[in-house]
């Protein structure tokens, strides 16, 4: 696939709406991470429960509970990383059959061509592709949190005790941000699939996503019941 004869095929439209998602992406991306102090969303947080949980961790006797939390935190990165790799195979597997492509070529509105079909699949995959490394990454940072809170002594009045563990509430706060992440691409590349009906799809899925995510974390029920009485850590 020549990749200058793939993006030609696409019109200035298609180019102005895949260049107006990645910009939605990228523009939640940034708001969640960086809210008003006034309105937080629920991503930052549940940065200040992440390090009360750790906090209370160094006085837990014994600390199996703590060790089903991470486990199942870590099965929730390796499910949807599971997942985005099948979804990338389909993808890819659509991509490289030529009969499958013409045929749903015919079946879209529209004069859409193969090629041009190809690019907008491909992007589908760039963002479970770009979601697939996100949920990795966690996964490792949750395994990293897991060996350092195994580390921390089981005497509260050992000076290391806070230290290690304030360090495995960091460590903790990075690895849930990075699955937080994941599942933005993963939102987006559902998003993408619009684009097979047209650049104006592309864009209204777009504005869409930006609303369920932007919903999810500054204005729903979630929201304010954790802003309530939260941990000041």
């Amino acid at each position: 696939m020549d990749p200058i004869l793939l993006v030609s095929s696409l019109s200035v439209a298609d180019l102005a709406a895949f260049g107006f998602i990645v910009t939605v992406w990228l523009g939640i991306g940034w708001i969640i991470e960086h809210p008003s102090a006034k309105r937080p969303s629920v991503s930052i947080l549940m940065k200040s429960y992440r390090r009360a949980w750790m906090e209370a961790f160094i006085d837990r006797q014994p600390r199996i509970f703590d060790a089903q939390i991470l486990g199942t935190l870590r099965q929730g990165t390796t499910f949807f990383a599971s997942t985005n790799v099948l979804a990338i195979g389909g993808a890819m597997a659509l991509i490289g059959n030529a009969n499958q492509l013409d045929g749903l070529t015919e079946a879209l509105p529209g004069e859409a061509s193969a090629a041009a079909l190809r690019v907008k699949l491909l992007a589908v995959v760039f963002f479970l592709a770009t979601g697939f490394l996100k949920f990795v990454w966690a996964s490792r940072l949750f395994g990293y949190c897991a060996v350092v809170m195994a580390s921390v002594p089981n005497d509260p009045e050992d000076g290391r005790a806070r230290i290690w563990a304030s360090k495995a509430a960091e460590i903790n706060i990075r690895a849930a941000m990075n699955f937080n992440r994941g599942l933005r691409a993963t939102y987006f590349a559902l998003a993408t699939l619009g684009w097979l009906l047209g650049p104006w799809a592309l864009a209204s899925a777009a504005i869409l996503t930006f609303g369920v995510l932007w919903q999810r974390e500054f204005a729903s029920l979630s929201q304010t019941i954790l802003a309530k009485d939260r941990p000041t850590l």
